[in-house]
């Protein structure tokens, strides 16, 4: 995007609005909803937005223009993407999330049941979400289009998460990557990229050739991020990513990055490796010897082709269809700010 810096204040200010005007809904029901306004208002504070950009560059792919609905029905994107996040990092534990406390660690610091606020803060993230999309403010009729996708999009998501969970540490289920692309594409693949892409097109008019262009777009590049954010969940600096390098390994993810690390691994070095990861109390000294063993295996490095294969895919899927050349450049560069990121 050209100006991601200026979209991604305007997108900021939709969400500051809806922090401020639910603060005030939910404060006159109770005074002891503050804590639940707080962590809603931390949850919208932080992000790239990149999720909101895809649904925009979808409308204006159709050569619809800027407006300020199109800005509100991208900021739902970002809401679904934060209720994603609260629930996932229940799942997974995970204490800190862009440097600071996820939800269920900032409520236990409150002294209270962390994890039961938690859930009902994502789930008034998801409701929020649709809230927004459907009073953006864009005409009725383009937004009766969507239903379909909508519904898609939370299904997909859940779906994703939910076969994650079935695999995660799963020793009478041998990891397989094809598998753990598959959990990608559903879990991260499709509302990161595909689905905000066809939202986008859908609500501007867009035709069915360029809503097959997003998903040739979409889906390599979604699988790409995905396998960006399991490279830095294990080999990242959590001073730049702003989460642990320990939680991947310790609830035994299963990413494409552990199963091509298992398959490539002499026995013995396999068998190290499941001993390792999936150990909830495997420390800094245990991890880097997992790293070691995903270095000298060389799956580190495919991981790496995997991606530039998805990138080179997913940007050549966008000279199959005519679009403005504003449209095409951003998606250009949003390929790169999602697959090629150090946080």
């Amino acid at each position: 995007m050209h100006d991601h810096g200026g979209f991604k204040g305007r997108i900021d200010d939709v969400l500051v609005r809806l922090a401020d005007e639910e603060e005030a809904a939910l404060l006159d029901v109770h005074a002891e909803l503050s804590l639940l306004s707080q962590q809603l208002r931390r949850s919208l504070a932080r992000g790239k937005r990149i999720r909101a950009a895809f649904l925009y560059w979808g409308w204006r792919a159709c050569g619809q223009p800027d407006c300020e609905g199109v800005i509100r029905a991208a900021a739902a994107m970002e809401l679904v993407h934060a209720a994603a996040c609260t629930h996932d990092d229940i799942i997974d534990d995970s204490r800190t999330r862009h440097g600071q406390p996820t939800a269920h660690a900032a409520f236990a610091a409150s002294g209270r049941r962390a994890t039961a606020l938690a859930m009902i803060l994502g789930d008034l993230l998801m409701g929020y979400a649709g809230h927004v999309f459907t009073s953006c403010g864009l005409p009725g009729a383009y937004l009766a289009r969507t239903g379909p996708l909508w519904s898609t999009l939370l299904r997909e998501t859940m779906a994703g998460e939910f076969l994650e969970v079935l695999r995660t540490d799963a020793p009478d289920r041998p990891l397989q990557v094809a598998e753990s692309l598959e959990v990608a594409r559903y879990k991260t693949a499709k509302y990161t990229v595909e689905r905000p892409l066809h939202l986008g097109a859908t609500l501007g008019g867009g035709s069915r050739a360029l809503l097959d262009a997003f998903s040739g777009y979409g889906l390599p590049l979604g699988e790409a991020f995905q396998l960006r954010d399991d490279l830095l969940g294990t080999f990242g600096d959590p001073a730049e990513t702003g989460k642990s390098n320990l939680d991947d390994l310790r609830h035994g993810k299963p990413t494409a990055l552990l199963a091509l690390t298992a398959a490539a691994c002499a026995r013995d070095d396999r068998r190290l490796l499941g001993k390792l990861v999936g150990d909830p109390g495997l420390g800094e000294d245990e991890a880097a010897t997992v790293r070691e063993l995903m270095e000298r295996s060389g799956a580190r490095e495919r991981v790496e082709a995997l991606i530039d294969q998805r990138i080179a895919r997913a940007v050549g899927a966008l000279d199959t269809v005519p679009m403005p050349s504003e449209a095409r450049a951003a998606l250009r560069g949003l390929a790169d700010t999602a697959a090629r990121r150090f946080s």
